[in-house]
């Protein structure tokens, strides 16, 4: 196997050199086809049991839901665990589901609440799969390759959109919805052998795995202080809620022209085929284009496509709506999971994106349901219109939510920042640990000092700090002391390793204020608890 670490030129088809991606990338893609046959299937098993809109929608807010629930959790555990046996795990799960879904298909036990059960079951193991799935692409090819191979990912799930859909309708029509679940379930066994021959190497370390609560714990306080992936989110969500109507109508949209199962997979596969092309011109839009005028402009898109859906009266007008709508979601897609990618460090990048996805899956799980129950009061092409207007004016409300920000922090850089002179063996279970940095200041630099170093809270709560705090000393004139807080020993450990490439200027910018000998003096102070047979400062 290539080593992932070692730099290619830059090519948008380079990622496909690294024998792991490429492999995976295959067997993906044919998954990925396998699920929008079953997306298909499901579907329009709906409308034949229960054609109510609300039920219909009801579909997607199954599958988008579990993602808010198990999202969070599913980051948590891909950060801990092994993370090769934890995607087969899920992959072996979701292969089960969907078997019996289609033997219980084609048995006619089936009926709405029950295809609703199964579709919620079956996201319940992409939701604690994808963030997992969305973390690994930094293991298998170099960082100057990462654009590349989220580009390709986005261009394989296109593919198999534009693929999957038309297929589906050929096997729906022949066989009936328990053929497209039954070669759904099929699609999972090629990615469950790559994953099982991946000779994966954890990264060796000294300190114990963190625990699952804890790793919880982290992963919030990380997304509550980082900036840069709040805007991501609150882009998408902007977006997301309202482009959930197109998703969750379409079978409708379909169903009202006439057309049937074969229709609705046209349909799908003309938004597979409009983000296919527009993947085809996405490098060259981003070397031309900043993210925030990538997202405005396909927003706008979007919502034109949209509104096309929902004033077209026959098939020949649908498809140039659904062109649109494909291009504009791979654009926005794309250049939102780029920019969340790029915010966030690996030790905690499957919990960031984790959330990311939570809101991703409400917004979509929330608008399904508002759709959906607009168009049983209002009919399909009202609520289709509302949802376009909308979107437009959550880009004017979140266009200052800029994008693209710290993609520092997408590459670690461990440093000792916060060493001190020595100490003893330390039980790593021991906690909770203040940190006492003390800086020594020039009268003329201290109110320059307080401003920059006031940035420094950010960065250790992100880091796995519980409080922080600047204080002067009144009684000697330039004596400043940081002082944080983090739950135990081991955590304080971790964060000499959480330090990234972004963080070192600040770092750099607050040191240099220090007029001390040596540099700024670290000691460490170890909470005393009845049961201890030690504690007080360690220096």
């Amino acid at each position: 196997m290539t080593d992932p670490k070692t730099e290619s030129p830059p090519s948008a088809w380079a990622p496909l050199r690294q024998p792991l991606f490429r492999a995976l990338w295959i067997a993906t893609l044919v998954s990925n086809i396998g699920t929008w046959v079953h997306e298909v299937g499901a579907g329009w098993l709906m409308v034949t049991l229960n054609p109510n809109p609300l039920m219909v929608s009801l579909v997607q807010a199954a599958t988008a839901l579990p993602i808010f629930l198990l999202a969070l959790p599913g980051g948590a555990l891909a950060d801990i665990l092994d993370r090769r046996r934890y995607l087969i795990y899920t992959q072996v799960w979701m292969l089960m589901v969907v078997l019996v879904l289609a033997i219980t298909t084609a048995m006619g036990w089936m009926n709405a609440w029950g295809l609703l059960a199964f579709s919620f079951a079956l996201a319940c193991g992409a939701a604690l799969n994808t963030p997992a799935w969305a973390a690994t692409v930094h293991e298998i090819v170099p960082r100057g390759q990462l654009q590349a191979a989220i580009a390709l990912n986005s261009l394989g799930i296109n593919l198999a959109r534009a693929v999957g859909p038309a297929l589906a309708g050929v096997i729906v029509a022949a066989s009936g919805p328990q053929a497209a679940f039954m070669l759904n379930a099929f699609s999972f066994i090629g990615v469950i052998v790559v994953l099982v021959r991946w000779p994966r190497q954890p990264s060796p370390s000294t300190l114990p795995a963190e625990r699952f609560s804890g790793a919880l714990r982290a992963g919030v306080r990380y997304v509550r202080e980082a900036t840069a992936l709040q805007y991501v989110m609150g882009r998408a969500a902007g977006f997301f809620v309202f482009s959930s109507a197109t998703w969750s109508l379409l079978p409708l949209v379909a169903q009202n022209t006439g057309g049937g199962a074969g229709t609705y997979g046209l349909l799908l596969a003309g938004i597979g085929a409009g983000a296919v092309s527009a993947a085809l011109f996405m490098p060259a839009l981003r070397r031309r284009c900043s993210r925030d005028v990538l997202v405005c402009g396909a927003t706008v898109v979007y919502a034109a496509g949209t509104a096309a859906v929902a004033l077209a009266g026959n098939l020949f007008l649908l498809l140039p709506g659904v062109l649109a709508c494909g291009a504009a979601w791979l654009a926005l897609l794309s250049t939102l999971h780029v920019s969340a990618q790029t915010a966030v460090p690996q030790w905690v990048r499957a919990r960031a994106l984790s959330v990311y996805l939570m809101v991703y899956a409400a917004a979509m799980t929330g608008g399904a349901v508002l759709w959906g129950a607009l168009a049983a009061r209002g009919g399909v092409p009202q609520a289709l219109l509302l949802s376009a207007a909308g979107a437009l004016l959550a880009m004017l409300l979140t266009r200052r939510l800029t994008l693209g920000g710290e993609d520092g922090l997408a590459s670690s850089a461990p440093a000792a920042l916060m060493r001190s002179s020595g100490h003893a063996e330390i039980a790593l279970e021991r906690g909770p640990v203040a940190v006492h940095v003390e800086y020594r200041i020039a009268p003329e630099d201290a109110g320059a000092f307080v401003a920059v170093a006031q940035g420094m809270q950010r960065i250790r709560r992100r880091d796995g700090a519980l409080s922080w705090g600047l204080f002067e000393d009144p009684d000697a004139a330039g004596r400043y002391i940081e002082t944080f807080v983090v739950e135990s020993w081991a955590e304080h450990m971790r964060q000499h390793h959480r330090g990234t490439a972004g963080d070192a200027p600040l770092f750099e910018r607050v040191r240099a204020f220090h007029r001390g000998e040596g540099p700024p003096r670290v000691t460490h102070w170890i909470a005393v608890n009845a049961n201890d047979e030690t504690g007080g400062e360690i220096v």
